[in-house]
């Protein structure tokens, strides 16, 4: 029996330790609790759209083809470092290993290509494959890291912006009666509270007495909590076509479907109101 598509549901908790990464510091956990005291059953699934491409569709760059004996699958979602690797898409037609990037193990067959093809909703039909070794890495995009929520940000004592001073913030930050979330860029804190200037005015004296390196202060009108229901919503509207999801700025959460040609992101936007959920495709057009 073929694996469904992987939904990776990154997690929302505050990882207090100087050491960590901005993406431990900004996921949505949908088993963090309910956390928004809502009682409404969410969106309708049959109500989502699940649109097709009407021509030839391509992946962004590389990606795992994985055959553990049922066929070749494409890995569009999360794909585990093991050998074999462990992962599972959605099925690929008139697809050929080739002699170029293919490797086995424990009865799996894997490699990592660029494809190019057709997508029905269900399998994706490949016209070209072109293997790790000959494509060309260069033109992939860069991904950038999460910004601070303020420019300008100054240093007030620099002497209190040890791990330990930044650990304590964190947790300052986290007890906060109005606090919604907290990432790192670099050595900025940046932390986002319910409510207006006068919140954030507040929250940032309180933050001060265990900080003094670089912070920013910001509004949001959504908590982390919020944003990880509308996050189990949405995970159980799109089961089928969704591939990741989670919070990577504050007051939205980010969603990658396997494919959406603008149909899913005005759903959600009238679902959950614009620019709560801001949807990306992995499969674009070909040209």
């Amino acid at each position: 029996m073929r694996t469904p598509l992987l939904t990776l549901a990154l997690t929302a908790t505050l990882a207090l330790s100087a050491c960590s990464t901005e993406q431990d510091m900004r996921a949505v956990d949908p088993a963090a609790g309910e956390a928004s005291g809502s009682e409404t059953l969410g969106p309708d699934p049959s109500q989502a759209p699940a649109p097709v491409p009407d021509g030839a569709v391509r992946t962004p760059g590389l990606v795992t083809v994985i055959d553990g004996g049922q066929g070749p699958e494409m890995c569009l979602g999360a794909v585990a470092e093991s050998a074999p690797p462990q992962c599972s898409g959605p099925a690929l037609a008139d697809f050929d290993w080739g002699q170029v990037g293919a490797q086995e193990a424990a009865g799996v067959r894997w490699g990592s290509y660029a494809l190019t093809g057709t997508w029905d909703g269900t399998t994706f039909t490949v016209t070209d494959a072109i293997p790790a070794a000959l494509y060309d890495a260069a033109a992939a995009p860069e991904v950038g890291g999460l910004k601070p929520a303020c420019e300008g940000a100054v240093a007030t004592d620099p002497s209190r912006a040890t791990p330990e001073d930044m650990d304590a913030t964190l947790a300052a930050a986290s007890a906060l009666p109005t606090y919604a979330t907290a990432w790192l860029s670099g050595q900025t804190i940046s932390v986002a509270v319910t409510g207006d200037a006068e919140a954030a005015e507040a929250a940032e004296a309180e933050l001060r007495t265990t900080w003094g390196g670089l912070l920013c202060v910001t509004t949001v009108q959504r908590t982390d909590a919020d944003l990880n229901a509308v996050n189990q919503e949405l995970q159980a509207a799109l089961s089928d076509r969704l591939l990741t999801s989670g919070s990577t700025a504050p007051d939205s959460l980010d969603a990658e479907v396997v494919y959406d040609d603008g149909s899913i992101q005005d759903w959600a936007d009238t679902t959950w109101g614009d620019g709560l959920v801001r949807v990306t495709s992995a499969l674009l057009p070909a040209s």
